[in-house]
């Protein structure tokens, strides 16, 4: 008898399928693939088999049904359907659980409930993630479906820091706290962080900075987080790609009463035209790095605006912590932008934080040390894998239930 020892990892958002099929055994990837434009004109599918040329197709998608329907026949060309005896489950990312879900979830009707009633606390993405959950159990009802959570990991911070100094009974009613998200990335980058160190997760405090187009800090003690910079929604803590990052609370006030602006036109100007996109016109780093190279002051000030509010972070959950072991880098910029991660830790040495110039200019897709043999304080680079962490955890619940 085939065992069933693969994941399909579903990452539903709202015009887009991201999905990795993993084999548990070895952590390989049979397939990878995305859908995107759902519900647009112009829809894509790429779709790239292990050891085999990428796939591309381009039509309509006109609902994330044929969209998920379309992933299924490109996986059964390959030998890899939904009904393979192989598939073990199929594990869901679910950005926003509440302080219900505070672990991997078998889906059942209930749970789908519960996830609804938190859209109103992640308007943008836990819509799209139900739709995800609905078509695969639609197309495997008999398969375990995971729903795995971006705020899971965040559910270890103490009340104290969870809190907003705001009236408790105005925040229980609607549910106000610090949530934060990436959270599956964060608990990755951690325990990779403390395997790179040759110790247990146990043993190693680290500060995880993952800095994508959405970026999030995390102070984690033995493998335990206690404290992130994102809140209630993702908008809160460092400055991003398009998102303000912090802020303070009366420049809505003030926009609102004096510019007249209305309470959307501030959403959209925080989380989708400010960030670096507002300070300089691009949210590339790339790009930003580049035209500060060249001279160009918009450019130049947005980088130090982002590497200023990085150092904050990092500085306050060094305090947080009391001890570092280390320091992690990972996502697109942190992964890649050697600048960002020298900017960051420059003159930082009476903390025993240092990164060596040479090591950091290594390109390379392994996790990696940048510090100097000397320094107290271990900094890394550190890809993450949201999606062997989302594997992960879908197979082991699998496994234990």
């Amino acid at each position: 008898m085939t065992e069933a020892t693969r994941i399909l990892v579903l990452n539903a958002g709202s015009s887009s399928v991201k999905y990795q099929l993993i084999d548990m055994v070895d952590g390989s990837r049979p397939a990878v693939g995305l859908v995107e434009r759902i519900g647009e004109r112009g829809g894509r599918l790429l779709h790239t088999p292990a050891g085999g040329e990428r796939r591309e197709s381009v039509r309509a998608f006109p609902d994330h049904w044929a969209a998920l329907q379309a992933v299924a026949q490109e996986l059964a060309a390959d030998g890899l359907g939904l009904d393979s005896p192989e598939l073990a489950a199929i594990g869901h990312r679910v950005v926003h659980g509440g302080m219900r879900f505070t672990a991997p979830t078998r889906i059942t009707d209930e749970v789908l409930t519960e996830i609804r009633r938190l859209v109103p606390v992640a308007p943008l993405h836990n819509p799209a993630n139900i739709i995800g959950i609905e078509v695969a159990r639609a197309l495997r009802p008999d398969l375990p479906q995971i729903a795995v959570f971006d705020t899971a990991f965040h559910t270890t911070i103490p009340e104290h820091a969870a809190r907003y100094a705001i009236d408790t009974a105005v925040a229980d009613e609607h549910r106000v706290r610090r949530y934060g998200f990436h959270g599956t990335s964060h608990q990755y980058v951690a325990r990779a962080t403390a395997r790179l160190l040759g110790r247990a997760p146990e043993e190693v405090n680290v500060i995880v900075l993952h800095l994508g187009n959405g970026a999030s800090a995390s102070a984690v003690a033995g493998g335990v987080c206690v404290e992130t910079s994102m809140g209630l929604t993702p908008l809160e803590g460092l400055v991003m790609g398009t998102r303000s990052g912090d802020i303070d609370p009366g420049v809505i006030f003030h926009l609102h009463r004096v510019g007249g602006l209305s309470i959307d036109e501030i959403d959209d100007l925080l989380n989708r035209r400010s960030g670096l996109l507002g300070l300089c016109g691009d949210n590339d780093m790339r790009e930003i790095i580049r035209r500060t190279e060249a001279g160009d002051q918009a450019a130049e000030l947005a980088f130090r605006a982002y590497v200023h509010r990085l150092r904050k972070y990092l500085g306050g959950y060094y305090a947080v912590l009391g001890h570092l072991d280390a320091v992690a880098f990972t996502a697109g910029v942190g992964e890649n932008a050697a600048p960002v991660r020298a900017a960051a830790t420059a003159g930082l040495e009476e903390l025993g934080i240092a990164v060596d110039p040479e090591l950091n200019s290594v390109r390379s897709g392994e996790p990696r040390l940048i510090s100097p043999a000397y320094s107290r304080v271990a900094v890394a680079v550190v890809p993450t894998d949201e999606e062997l962490e989302i594997a992960q955890q879908a197979y082991a619940l699998v496994r234990t239930s």
